[in-house]
């Protein structure tokens, strides 16, 4: 069994996001394909802790259509255990932990035990970065709104340096102001050229730029988008912010429907309020591929719910074991596995 550790994990993520974003690309695309096994996420929550719930992605992600320079196949199966506890934020700790198990294709043997709350927040930035880069088309926003200030809003504001450079504004808005102004001290480097801008209010956020990421810890909607600038993209990564009017008024574009539409997400809500689901527009790894298209009406919003695909993160985890392996990076622990068969 190699074991990988969050420092382990940093130092092969870090610096590549551009090649995050092409695995997550990748991984759409296959599964638009129809060359992945994705279950239902399985949530695991708490009667008297409604905030709190444990989430397993398990997955398959089947091999790319071009061959590796090694011969080998680059498919891989496996499983995402991730926590989130909202109240370790105000304990000072991260508000999500969690592991991922790789499981070898030849006998089923787990063979890679990677700590996985990087490679979870680096996959869903990506994701976002990507929504972003299909939603704007050749567009290019004045700035970017961020609504939540926490792990996943920072390494979405990294991955939009990276995709959209020319971001001239960064907008932040949180419940907690001086969290939002810690943020922004922290992080405001990653737009340098950009001008940062506290907004005191919702409203005000949401007006102040034509590109907004809600990334949040909501569990229930509790805005429209009425004060948006008109074609505003909405990297909806929350997925429980927005009332079901707001869904019902916007483009909108998802990773899987079948998965988006369940665990009371906006989407759901909506499809359960009106008894259907023709209000999404199309999947991202459709318009990757070109077999769907989107043409907005001029004025709408144009919304991004990714549920957050187990594949995305078996892809990244793949990536970090294997560089790993070359690298000799990570420990391995011997006998953890019986030996032999029982007789």
């Amino acid at each position: 069994m190699l074991i990988i550790r969050h420092r382990e994990v940093a130092g092969l993520l870090n610096g590549h996001e551009k090649e995050v974003i092409d695995l997550v690309a990748d991984a759409y695309q296959r599964h638009d394909e129809g060359r992945t096994s994705l279950p239902h996420s399985v949530f695991l929550r708490f009667p008297d802790r409604p905030r709190d719930r444990i989430i397993g992605l398990p997955g398959y992600l089947g091999a790319s259509t071009d061959s590796r320079a090694d011969g080998s196949s680059d498919e891989v199966a496996g499983m995402k255990w991730i926590s989130s506890f909202p109240g370790n934020v105000e304990a000072g700790t991260e508000r999500a932990s969690a592991a991922i198990l790789l499981n070898s294709l030849k006998n089923g043997h787990p063979e890679a035990l990677i700590e996985g709350s990087l490679i979870s927040a680096q996959r869903t930035a990506a994701s976002a970065a990507l929504g972003a880069r299909l939603l704007l088309g050749a567009r290019k926003p004045s700035g970017v709104t961020l609504i939540g200030t926490g792990v996943i809003n920072r390494e979405i504001l990294r991955f939009l340096a990276v995709e959209q450079p020319e971001l001239s504004g960064l907008a932040v808005y949180d419940q907690d102001l001086k969290r939002a102004k810690r943020f922004t001290a922290q992080n405001a480097r990653l737009l340098p050229n950009a001008k940062v801008r506290h907004c005191t209010s919702l409203k005000e956020a949401l007006g102040a730029h034509d590109l907004i990421s809600f990334a949040t810890t909501a569990g229930t909607p509790y805005t429209d988008l009425e004060t948006c600038s008109p074609s505003t993209v909405v990297l909806h990564i929350s997925l429980r912010d927005l009332t079901v009017p707001a869904v019902l008024a916007s483009h909108n574009v998802v990773d899987d429907p079948g998965h988006v539409l369940r665990e009371r997400t906006s989407l759901h809500l909506a499809e359960e309020e009106t008894g259907r689901h023709d209000f999404i527009d199309a999947s991202i790894g459709a318009l990757l591929r070109g077999t769907a298209r989107l043409t907005p009406d001029p004025g709408r919003p144009l919304v991004y719910s990714p549920f957050g695909l187990g594949v995305l993160d078996l892809a990244l985890a793949r990536y970090v074991r294997d560089t790993a392996r070359r690298g000799g990076i990570g420990t391995l622990i011997d006998g953890f596995l019986p030996t032999s068969a029982p007789h």
